[in-house]
């Protein structure tokens, strides 16, 4: 009777090793690429070339000077409709090259901006001024996924 319980129980681990070492060896046909910071914004009626112009000189002068320094990978604009009153109509999106990259480098990307765009005072007048123009409705943060197994 020992001897039973002690076969079974060597079965028992014997099978959950095995279960273990097939889980591990599971192949995904994608994996994890580059993690973009997405903001949805709506530029307020008659305002959109005031807008473009704040996203064309100082919003891309941040970019140009973050993916200078190696802290983004690269940044985009998108443009679509509204369709409703609550929609977003501008998307600006940042590339990181990792969620890591993006949260390690958070007090080394604040003090450039601090010499590009100037002092903490000056960037909250940029955001009093912006809201006279724009609403921001949502941040997000994505992870991109390559539809290719992993290397």
């Amino acid at each position: 009777m020992k001897r039973n319980r002690i076969l079974a129980s060597l079965v028992i681990v014997l099978l959950l090793t095995l279960s273990i070492v097939v889980v591990a060896q599971v192949s995904r046909p994608f994996h994890n690429g580059s993690v973009w910071s997405i903001g949805l914004i709506q530029m307020k009626p008659g305002m959109e070339n005031a807008y473009l112009n704040y996203v064309a000189g100082d919003w891309k002068r941040e970019q140009e000077a973050l993916k200078k320094d190696g802290q983004i990978i690269s940044y985009k604009v998108l443009t679509t409709e509204s369709h409703s009153s609550t929609d977003w109509n501008i998307m600006l999106m940042t590339e990181y090259k990792d969620m890591a990259t993006m949260e390690a480098n958070q007090a080394k990307a604040d003090n450039l901006l601090q010499t590009v765009i100037g002092t903490d005072e000056k960037q909250m007048q940029g955001y009093r001024d912006r809201l006279q123009i724009r609403e921001v409705l949502q941040n997000r943060i994505a992870r991109e996924i390559i539809l290719e197994p992993k290397r």
